[in-house]
């Protein structure tokens, strides 16, 4: 059990938990980001590239890439005393994909990370939390020496609805990605009060 800290002569604050999950394709950032914002030391449960899986892991784009996740990354921030959010990030290869509906359970809402490089690889991710009505976020990450697009020109290429936040961020950066967290837990209350309110009229 997590508690916040506490001013002297008050009980400690018992914070709410939510689960966030991280999507997108092989290569895009996933185990970069929750590196970067976990306040306890990341779980990784990443293994070397091998040979085996050359034929099925497509690395063109992250030529460069020599691990890969194959179950989850998990981290932990404190966004507030009273709330604490918990990092899911899922494995990126279509081989692992069967993974997802486990990690999935129970989620408040979920990042889409996506790579204008290979901004295919976000489509399954995309249509994954479309389909199960899961708010989500789209968070672009500006690779250096990758081309820069317009935040419209990218939203138009992913044929977002209107209501999908999309926002620029660099996943290495700690403040770029509490940003990033802030704006999913907002639109995923949003989101949840909106539904609420068509289920009641």
């Amino acid at each position: 059990m997590i508690f916040g800290r506490s001013e002297r002569g008050k009980p400690p604050v018992e914070p709410v938990t939510l689960k966030i999950l991280l999507a997108g394709g092989f290569g895009v950032g996933k185990t970069t980001l929750v590196g970067a914002v976990s306040e306890i030391r990341p779980l990784r449960t990443e293994e070397l590239l091998t040979e085996a899986g050359r034929p099925v892991d497509d690395t063109s784009g992250v030529e460069a890439k020599r691990t890969t996740t194959v179950a989850m990354d998990f981290g932990r921030i404190t966004l507030r005393e009273d709330l604490v959010l918990y990092l899911f990030g899922t494995p990126g290869q279509e081989r692992f994909w069967f993974m997802w509906d486990e990690l999935s359970e129970g989620a408040l809402g979920a990042i889409v990370l996506a790579d204008t490089r290979r901004l295919e690889d976000s489509f399954a991710g995309i249509d994954y939390f479309e389909r199960r009505g899961i708010p989500f976020l789209v968070g672009v990450n500006c690779f250096e020496g990758a081309d820069r697009y317009p935040a419209d020109d990218i939203r138009q290429a992913l044929d977002l609805d209107p209501d999908v936040p999309l926002v620029l961020c660099d996943a290495r950066d700690r403040e770029s990605v509490k940003e990033i967290l802030i704006g999913v837990v907002q639109h995923a209350m949003a989101f949840q009060a909106s539904h609420r309110q068509t289920v009641t009229t």
